[in-house]
């Protein structure tokens, strides 16, 4: 069975996500709650843009303890699938937990804004993208007025008067 994982695997990291669901399918009938199969059969559907199918794999694997090494992007990867899907409470909570639980994974905190930005919640997800950006950039320009971008994060509302 490893080899024939490894095999799909690879198959969806070459672009062949089409192959590799159809071996997750064989391998799922064998083991339907083996969430590391769950998972790569979610990324497999995402692959394609067949989010709809890619939910109740993402689901089905965070429930079946995903492991560490996975979770991260299973919660990133359901949490975006609901946003694309216009389901975006559902897609807040679940990169909510996400952040919560891996709050080193930036990757989380960027798609996490961009759910806040869609349920109105502007001015949180316009502090968060650019507290990230000020904590990631290599631009000089933008480093530069890293201590402005800062200040101003959580201020873009305010106004000073004279």
């Amino acid at each position: 069975m490893e080899s024939t994982y490894e095999e799909a695997v690879q198959l969806r990291a070459q672009g062949q996500a089409g192959q590799a669901i159809t071996i997750f399918a064989q391998l799922l009938e064998k083991d339907p709650n083996n969430a590391e199969l769950l998972y790569q059969m979610a990324c497999a559907h995402d692959n394609l843009g067949l989010e709809k199918q890619a939910v109740p794999y993402y689901v089905a694997a965070l429930r079946n303890q995903l492991d560490e090494s996975h979770r991260p992007g299973a919660l990133l990867g359901l949490g975006s699938t609901y946003r694309t899907l216009g389901q975006y409470e559902s897609a807040k909570e679940i990169l909510a937990q996400g952040v919560s639980e891996f709050p080193n994974h930036r990757e989380l905190k960027v798609f996490y804004a961009m759910a806040l930005y869609n349920v109105g919640e502007h001015a949180e997800a316009m502090k968060l993208l650019l507290t990230e950006l000020a904590d990631t950039t290599k631009d000089a320009g933008i480093a530069s007025f890293e201590k402005a971008i800062r200040f101003y994060a959580d201020k873009l509302d305010h106004i000073w008067d004279e």
